[in-house]
């Protein structure tokens, strides 16, 4: 009787630590937001142009993000998953404490393109996420834990940074002596945020085991041990010292055991040991990155003109909103001839830094619940294009009416109105990325050109990213400045509803992991080739000896002996 398959399962003990690599990221990047607008004044800003700078250091962080994806894309397919990730944390790191000890505008802009070429990095994660998990029936849930590890980001990256600067003012028992600290007043959350990452960097180094194999001509990430063989060319003395320190934890050690049959079993084997007992994975080689006319095909160009679309309006409300509710608050309207409601007005909601964070971090929860108790049920049972369908529609409908909370009459009421708005708009965008992130990991070829393809999609996204912060940042200082302070926020809604188009026209493929078959069979196919060649040499090297050994020798001609 033939043994039933097995259900296929997440490599969790794998995703966890890439979560915990990857963590560190959004922190950093979030916990800015609360206080930007302040640091930006800080630097002799008038109010009135805060908004424009924002969005141009906004817009640096993309810029940097935009010129690098491809290249960490490229990079990770030739050198492996693992050294991208551990290169972008370190210098993920160096640049957070950079931009807490700026000093001029000039100096926080450049620390935050900095940052933003480690955040090119993003798109290896969702490779090594797509090539252990290609499982289809698995993949909204492991795509919604990158998103979720963002999410989990967006809870205690605000709550940092609104609520760590300015320590000598809110802390005065603990550092209110401290001249370095009111020197820099944004350092501390960034160097908190730095401590994050060095606990990516130990955790990764010493326990993270993805590694790029090449099997024929095609390239693939795997979470096995390495073989000895393989352990000759490259050995990973990071994995070799975690080990070491597992195994000297007794209990620790039996349960990792425990999990290496279910969490690390090869997802691709050599065709050429299938059926031997000695099993042994293919040599650990540097793979040629895949030419760019694989690459880009009908659904993948359209998946990367949605995402970069998606990527600019959704971005530039994230990075505009925290300005709108830190610009003071418009009063008198009543009496203001340069109010003309309900279009004509500005003003804004006056909050600070630390009530912003609280804002943030509110969100923050309600989005963990969204991405993983929700999400995956939604995907699953409506698939990931309608999802993403429905959920275009929210995001016009949200910016249209942004503007018009600071209107309602108290301000209790205005933040309660703001915050519902960015529930709605949050959700959307909490489902519309890993949908998005899914459908273009699907339009792939093949895994061979599915790092690349990340990479350019991390490119053309930051693209977006740059672009929208920047202009809606010019946008709303225009609109304060003429008394329209809706223009930025219609404008955002515009953009949305044409980047909704192209989603209309996409189509859910069936996946890289079905070309992963074809690779692999051409492989074997390309192996037997080879075997039958050389056996059909060895027996015509075997009947020309039988032949030889068939002609009688002549006998050689006898001594004569003289008597």
């Amino acid at each position: 009787m033939a043994d039933s398959p097995k259900q296929p399962k997440l490599p969790i003990q794998q995703i966890l630590i890439l979560a915990i690599c990857r963590i560190a990221e959004p922190i950093a990047l979030t916990s800015v937001f609360p206080y930007l607008p302040e640091m930006i004044e800080s630097f002799d800003v008038p109010k009135n142009n805060v908004a424009k700078w924002a969005g141009i250091t906004a817009a640096s962080f993309s810029l940097g993000q935009a010129l690098t994806g491809v290249l960490w894309g490229r990079a990770s397919d030739q050198w492996g998953r693992k050294t991208a990730i551990l290169t972008g944390v370190v210098v993920a790191m160096f640049s957070s404490l950079m931009f807490g000890f700026s000093s001029t505008l000039a100096m926080a802009i450049a620390a935050r393109s900095l940052a933003g070429v480690t955040y090119g990095n993003v798109g290896t994660y969702r490779t090594v996420v797509a090539e252990i998990v290609p499982e289809k029936e698995l993949q909204p849930r492991a795509f919604s834990i990158m998103p979720l590890v963002f999410t989990m980001g967006n809870i205690f990256g605000p709550g940092l940074g609104g609520s760590l600067v300015y320590p000598a003012d809110k802390f005065p028992k603990t550092f209110g002596n401290s001249a370095f600290f009111v020197r820099f007043p944004y350092a501390l959350p960034n160097i908190v945020a730095s401590a994050f990452f060095g606990i990516a960097l130990i955790t990764g180094t010493l326990f993270l085991k993805v590694r790029q194999f090449v099997v024929g001509a095609t390239c693939y990430t795997d979470v096995v041990e390495e073989s000895l063989e393989s352990r000759k060319q490259k050995r990973d003395y990071g994995r070799v010292v975690g080990k070491r320190l597992v195994q000297a934890f007794g209990q620790a050690s039996s349960k990792m055991r425990r999990n290496e049959n279910t969490e690390t079993t090869p997802l691709l084997k050599d065709s050429r040991s299938s059926g031997s007992t000695g099993e042994s994975h293919p040599k650990i080689k540097r793979a040629s990155p895949a030419p760019y006319g694989e690459v880009f095909t009908h659904q993948t160009v359209l998946n990367l003109v949605a995402f970069a679309l998606l990527s600019l309006h959704s971005v530039s409300f994230d990075q505009l909103l925290p300005v709108f509710l830190h610009y003071p608050r418009q009063v008198n309207r009543a009496t203001d001839p340069n109010v003309q409601l309900p279009f004509k007005f500005s003003g804004g909601f006056g909050l600070q830094s630390d009530r912003i964070g609280l804002m943030y971090t509110l969100y923050g929860i309600y989005g963990i619940c969204i991405q993983f108790l929700i999400f995956p049920v939604v995907a699953r049972r409506f698939g990931v294009l309608t999802s993403l369908k429905f959920v275009c529609i929210l995001f016009p409908v949200s910016y249209l009416l942004t503007p018009f909370s600071a209107l309602l009459p108290t301000p209790a009421i205005q933040q309660v109105a703001i915050f519902l708005i960015l529930l709605v708009k949050g959700g959307a965008g909490i489902f519309a990325f890993p949908c998005m992130g899914i459908l273009l990991t699907n339009s792939a070829v093949s895994l061979r050109v599915l790092g690349t393809l990340n990479g350019v999609a991390t490119s053309t996204t930051a693209v977006g990213r740059a672009i929208g912060p920047a202009f809606e940042g010019w946008t709303f200082s225009f609109g304060l400045n003429i008394g329209y302070v809706i223009l930025p926020w219609w404008t955002l809604a515009v953009i949305a509803s044409l980047s909704a188009i192209p989603v209309w026209y996409l189509v859910e493929m069936e996946g890289p992991s079905a070309n992963k078959n074809a690779d692999l069979e051409n492989n074997d196919i390309e192996t037997r080739e080879s075997q039958k060649n050389t056996n059909e040499a060895a027996k015509q090297a075997q009947a020309m000896a039988i032949q030889r050994a068939s002609i009688p020798r002549r006998p050689a001609p006898e001594r004569i002996r003289a008597d």
